[in-house]
């Protein structure tokens, strides 16, 4: 059974799309049957070129990525979520998305990353913190993978991702 994860920041253009496309490159790299998906509360409309960039980079299709609304994920067909991860950083005092929605009622953790749409340092700089935040994604991302999804209760899943999160 497909284990959906869902992605949120605010905008959906950079944070939540690179996690998106890290774990569906490393799910299907490594044979697990877990699906991405992202999303915002209040989504741009536009995907970040440094968000696409670093993840064409590393060697990962984005033809079909858009920014779109978490409302997608509660309405009748759906994904059934088993996870929903929130990747803005609070520490930032960004305004995180709450997810409701959905069938059922999925995991949810905090995973915060700092916006490096505000890096400094020009084109250079903000590419270098585009690549820095997509191999850190990427970290976490495999570490969520290595965990047995389908047979963890949701407490001991809830309590994994937030130790995933705090490392």
């Amino acid at each position: 059974m497909t284990t959906h994860v869902l992605i949120l920041c605010t905008h959906n253009s950079a944070r939540s799309v690179l996690s998106e496309g890290m774990l569906n490159h490393l799910a299907a790299k490594l044979g697990k049957d877990v699906k991405a998906h992202s999303a915002g509360s209040a989504p741009s409309g536009r995907l970040n070129p440094f968000a696409i960039e670093a993840l064409n980079n590393a060697g990962i299709d984005t033809a079909t990525y858009r920014s779109k609304s978490w409302d997608e994920f509660s309405v009748d067909g759906a994904p059934p979520l088993s996870i929903v991860i929130t990747v803005c950083d609070s520490a930032a005092a960004e305004t995180c998305p709450v997810f409701f929605g959905g069938q059922g009622q999925p995991v949810k953790v905090h995973w915060g990353y700092p916006d490096p749409s505000n890096a400094e340092g020009g084109d250079e700089g903000k590419r270098r913190a585009f690549e820095l935040t997509r191999q850190a994604i990427g970290y976490k991302m495999l570490q969520l993978l290595a965990l047995p999804l389908n047979t963890m209760s949701k407490e001991a899943l809830r309590t994994a991702l937030e130790d995933i999160g705090r490392a």
